[in-house]
């Protein structure tokens, strides 16, 4: 019997390699998990009322592109948040972002570029459908190192002109993830400049982008506007799950020019699976209300403030402006994971299972990543144990 090939080399996904690694050992202590990012923090207060409200809609199909109040509110809270104007039609409603990073590639790539096989470029490290998206469209993954070298995003820049020519899209996520940085504007200008001049789309994972210390972040729809760029040329991914505590909802949007979005809602109206319509009712809502995600931002800014304060005297720690995780430099991810399990039953995942080994180097072997999710004394909790057993 016949298999396919194109997905024979993946490693083993990230959540059942960490089971391998730590499971089989009992923890050393009460367990503290501050491996994924699961949001934790108070769900809107009048979500469930709301959803009640709605219970009818279930019993109907939905609107594949996403309901017109849906929408409405998308392109209201993008006015808000960045300044952007776009319409309706330049919006698709997402069943979370991670079905529509991976669609928006099997929608917009292209077989071949210049009759050569196209490139996908992915940050290293990476959140794992980047690749999945790209193997299935037949492209090339590029993996470009995010280091601290290059200030934890890839260098588009230092990319070979060949192999920008070749590219067809480029993933980013800004603020990072694992590392929380943050692409500022001139980053944004740069890629952008490389995408209209060697004619690659970029796709923005933006899903941490309300969850920062100081400034908002720069969004990369809002810099394309300014420059006027080809409303083709970025595609913006967002979604409930970080912004506002909404993981299990599964409800996010991506936003881009119309022709691309309508090529999106194509592919969906095919082979995709619409959000339900009492999910896009209390979307809508819930996309037009600011205070609870200022009440989050707040909770993360104090946990924050506690991870300075307990390993800010770590050599090499470094305080992300955004997102909810640290990227803690350590000597060995998978032991240093293992050893901190085995002793304390602090939970973390080794930074080599959001990489890929490129040239015989993997950029996340030596790092660990830690979500601060969890309650604020849990958090202190496991980052004095942390620190007492890695870093003393």
């Amino acid at each position: 019997m016949n298999f396919p090939q194109r997905f024979s080399n993946l490693p083993v996904a990230t959540w059942p390699r960490l089971r391998g690694l730590l499971d089989a050992v009992p923890p050393g202590d009460t367990p503290i998990n501050m491996t994924i990012g699961d949001p934790q923090h108070p769900m809107p207060h009048f979500l469930a009322a709301a959803m009640g409200q709605q219970m009818a809609g279930f019993g109907g199909y939905p609107n594949n592109d996403g309901t017109p109040a849906l929408l409405d509110a998308i392109t209201r809270w993008l006015q808000r948040r960045y300044g952007v104007t776009i319409a309706a039609d330049q919006v698709m409603a997402l069943n979370g972002t991670r079905e529509g990073l991976y669609n928006a590639a099997m929608a917009l790539c292209p077989e071949d570029k210049g009759g050569r096989t196209p490139v996908i470029l992915t940050p290293n490290p990476f959140y794992q459908v980047y690749a999945v998206g790209a193997l299935s469209v037949g492209a090339e993954p590029v993996y470009l190192p995010a280091t601290l070298a290059t200030g934890h995003l890839p260098d588009f820049e230092g990319v070979a002109t060949e192999v920008l020519d070749r590219t067809a899209i480029a993933y980013i996520c800004s603020p990072a993830n694992p590392q929380g940085a943050v692409a500022s504007e001139d980053y944004w200008r740069t890629l952008i400049g490389l995408a209209e001049k060697h004619d690659f789309k970029i796709f923005a994972d933006e899903c941490y982008a309300e969850i920062y210390r100081d400034a908002p972040p720069p969004g990369a729809l809002q810099v394309a506007q300014a420059m006027g760029a080809d409303p083709e040329r970025v595609v913006v991914f967002h979604s409930l799950s970080k912004r506002s505590n909404l993981a299990g909802l599964r409800s996010g949007f991506c936003a881009s020019g119309p022709r691309n979005i309508a090529a999106i809602r194509a592919l969906r109206a095919y082979a995709g699976a619409p959000l339900p319509g009492p999910v896009q009712a209390v979307s809508a809502l819930v996309w037009d209300d600011e205070d609870h995600v200022t009440a989050s931002r707040a909770l993360y800014a104090e946990k924050f403030a506690i991870a300075d304060r307990i390993l800010g005297n770590v050599p090499g720690y470094v305080s992300p402006p955004a997102g909810f995780f640290l990227w803690l430099p350590v000597q060995d991810g998978e032991a240093s994971a293992l050893r901190l399990w085995q002793r304390t039953g602090v939970r973390t995942l080794p930074g080599a299972y959001l990489s890929r080994d490129v040239d015989g180097e993997n950029p996340g072997a030596d790092y660990i990543r830690v979500a601060l999710c969890g309650p604020r004394d849990d958090v202190e909790r496991g980052l004095i144990r942390l620190r007492d057993t890695l870093y003393q």
